[in-house]
């Protein structure tokens, strides 16, 4: 019983910490119409400034402040959102397929660059012993107080967006992105509107990076730079809507559930499924779950 309530407790904080990502990326695409491919290289930035800020000494790489988590957790969101501030200035102009391709170039750039500065960032070894919080409880109690952790960010990055885009401010972005052009002719200044909601989505990957440092403890490159990250992110924007932060959480929710159910045995069967049901969505309900449940509770 002990197990499977861990393992509940672990679905959980996963789900939570990718429903965060989530969020992000529908702040950027879904209302503002900026479709970022890149979101892997912002959660590394996070990662690693949460590692280094935190880590034990190390003469291999850059080490040793022993900041206590939160201040080290606020640095890493910082850092993530001066990335996200010279990426949005670089990439403003460009829309749609052009800074989809750019963004993830420069996620790329961002992952070179980190594997090559050994001395600063470990280069391929990655980090190790990154202290992490609740870490004296046993472990039961550890993914317990992580899970209340990750949920309390996910809660208040949920209530804060959801502020953002019912403002005045929100509607401004859905007018820029169902006709940028008209909306500059009313007299908007379009690019301080994308470029603010870039910076503010950027925000978001380096809490979950800040998030996943600190629940493992330790990190290989390949964990936080594995472009599949980025395409899970996106494919649950998709499934939850794009358009929607209700969406988000349900996109994460779901379709961790279906990596849990399927990936570690039936890892093919995962990638049609999913497949079939990116498809599908964007056949028939283009506004994923939320969609859905708002058709269900019209019937």
């Amino acid at each position: 019983m002990t197990g499977f309530l861990s393992y509940l407790l672990f679905f959980a904080t996963i789900a939570s910490i990718f429903a965060i990502a989530t969020l992000g990326l529908n702040l950027q695409w879904g209302f503002s119409g900026q479709f970022n491919a890149g979101v892997a290289g912002f959660i590394a930035v996070g990662a690693y400034t949460q590692a280094i800020l935190t880590a034990s000494a190390s003469h291999e790489y850059v080490s040793g402040f022993a900041l206590p988590f939160p201040i080290a957790l606020a640095a890493s969101i910082a850092a993530t959102a001066a990335v996200a501030i010279a990426v949005g200035l670089i990439t403003i102009r460009l829309r749609t397929d052009y800074l989809a391709l750019a963004t993830y170039g420069i996620a790329a750039s961002i992952q070179l660059l980190l594997l090559n500065l050994d001395s600063i960032t470990g280069g391929g070894k990655g980090i190790i012993s990154i202290p992490r919080p609740f870490g004296s409880l046993p472990p039961l109690g550890f993914t317990a107080a992580f899970l209340g952790l990750a949920g309390c960010l996910l809660v208040a990055s949920y209530v804060a967006l959801e502020r953002l885009v019912r403002s005045p401010w929100g509607r401004v972005l859905r007018a820029i992105r169902e006709d940028e052009a008209a909306a500059e002719t009313a007299g908007v200044p379009t690019a301080r509107y994308k470029l603010v909601a870039f910076t503010l989505s950027g925000l978001v990957p380096g809490m979950v990076g800040g998030l996943a440092a600190l629940r493992s403890g330790y990190f290989e490159p390949q964990q936080i730079f594995s472009p599949t990250i980025s395409f899970t992110v996106v494919a649950m924007a998709m499934i939850g809507g794009s358009d929607t932060v209700r969406g988000a959480t349900m996109g994460a929710a779901f379709l961790v559930l279906l990596s849990e159910l399927l990936w570690a045995n039936l890892p093919e069967l995962y990638m049609i499924l999913l497949g079939l049901l990116l498809i599908g969505f964007v056949l028939f309900a283009p506004g994923g779950l939320d969609e859905l449940l708002r058709r269900s509770a019209t019937r």
